[in-house]
């Protein structure tokens, strides 16, 4: 069989720090596109609105699609996404905070340290 033939699925890890620098433009966008969903339900509704209102991080979920990252990736169908948002702190000057911290981790598990 070719590789044309065959589907091959891939995880794609991807982890972002952003900093919000204007939480009610953030808010706001999140309430508009809550607004402009048709087909979510009104109980439903409610809830993310109070989500979105309560928590910076909810309202910026609600802004990121992962479907983006994607979707004008020619060869690439998104066969299934999940993702999350919370508050860190974070200090980009500090020695114990690297994007490789998983990595570090997976390191020692193997070499028997985790």
């Amino acid at each position: 069989m070719s590789t044309t033939e065959t589907s091959q699925f891939v995880r794609l890890r991807v982890e972002l720090v952003v900093e919000v620098e204007n939480v009610e433009a953030i808010t706001g966008a999140a309430l508009r596109r809550i607004a402009d969903d048709s087909d979510m339900p009104a109980d439903e509704r409610v809830h993310a609105e109070s989500a979105v209102t309560e928590d910076t991080a909810e309202a910026l979920a609600y802004l990121v699609d992962p479907f983006d990252l994607v979707g004008d990736v020619p060869g690439v169908e998104l066969a299934q996404a999940s993702w999350s948002s919370e508050g860190i702190d974070y200090d980009p000057d500090s020695p114990e905070w690297g994007l490789d911290e998983d990595d570090d981790r997976e390191d020692e598990e193997e070499d028997g340290l985790g």
